[in-house]
């Protein structure tokens, strides 16, 4: 699939999304809105796309790199703990220091994000037999060990509806002055694309890296803030977005082949497309109800997800 097809596509359906919902706007009303229409526009419409844009291209950039760091198809921050180990670091920060300003929250459910990365990271180095069904198993048995602890103290305190919160994904609540925070995410994935060369030669292993004179280690520590610190922000701002960060680089490797600097594009761009069809489809279903995004993207995900388990032995 050729990046002008894909480029095409995200403009389309985000010009869609922002025509789309219950307030009445078509696109001949940009030239004479009234107050009221130019107010959805500029506090939830564009916040909404732009917050969308932000969350699919940084999940499905962040789920590449961590597959390609852990060399395992069936990896990302959904099924390595990585998002789980996030909500129990916010949890915590609640719990700990209910008044603190937004960006400590932030820093402490990115610290428990990456040193829930690093513990997955290193229970692959003490596995042998790394067969990538087996290794996605373990992921999902990581994450669901850290976020039993983490409904246990939601229960605990009665903080299971902030809980919920992150695990449903939902651009609903997108506005204006509530999004800003997902902007973090842009100059950790213009770095994602600057060490992308570094993080392809880490793929192939710490002793073929190491050889090419490639500071593995330092690499490899680089990707993993990159994954906790994009993975951090999606969650506390939109939500859990389930099998993203698995489904679109599996897709684009189907075509583009496994060097990421040159699918990183295509994978960034079908990560928006693929989150904007799933938004537009819950604006519409029920209209003028809305299904939260975390929902359509699950159900869809888990299907296309299906579909590569079982055509898996036809590329593996």
């Amino acid at each position: 699939m050729k990046l002008t097809y894909l480029w095409i596509v995200f403009l389309a359906l985000s010009l869609v999304s922002l025509f789309v919902g219950v307030t009445d706007l078509r696109p001949w009303d940009l030239f004479s809105m009234t107050e009221q229409q130019a107010q959805v526009m500029l506090v939830s419409r564009i916040p909404r796309l732009v917050s969308i844009w932000l969350a699919g291209i940084g999940m499905s950039v962040v789920g590449l790199l961590m597959q390609q760091l852990a060399r395992n198809k069936f990896v990302s921050p959904s099924t390595a703990g990585t998002t789980d180990a996030a909500s129990l670091g916010a949890l915590l920060s609640i719990l700990l220091v209910p008044n603190a300003p937004p960006i400590m929250k932030i820093s402490i459910a990115f610290a428990f994000a990456l040193l829930g990365t690093y513990a997955f990271m290193r229970i692959l180095d003490r596995i042998q037999y790394r067969e990538p069904i087996l290794i996605a198993l373990i992921g999902l048995m990581f994450g669901s060990v850290i976020g039993a602890a983490t409904t246990f103290l939601a229960l605990k305190y009665d903080l299971l509806n902030s809980i919920n919160s992150w695990l449903n994904g939902d651009f609903s609540v997108v506005l204006k002055g509530r999004y800003e925070m997902l902007y973090l995410s842009i100059p950790v994935i213009a770095i994602a694309y600057l060490f992308a060369n570094r993080f392809t030669i880490a793929g192939m292993g710490e002793h073929f890296a190491t050889n090419l004179g490639l500071a593995y280690r330092r690499v490899v520590r680089i990707g993993l803030i990159i994954v906790a610190l994009v993975s951090t922000v999606v969650l506390l701002t939109i939500g859990s977005l389930p099998f993203l960060g698995l489904i679109i680089p599996n897709i684009v490797s189907l075509y583009r082949g496994d060097d990421l600097r040159s699918s990183l594009p295509h994978t960034a761009l079908l990560g928006g497309v693929f989150v904007l069809a799933c938004d537009i489809i819950g604006r519409v279903v029920i209209f003028p109800y809305e299904i939260p995004i975390g929902l359509t993207v699950g159900v869809l995900g888990s299907a296309i997800f299906l579909y590569l388990l079982l055509r898996r032995p036809s590329y593996a």
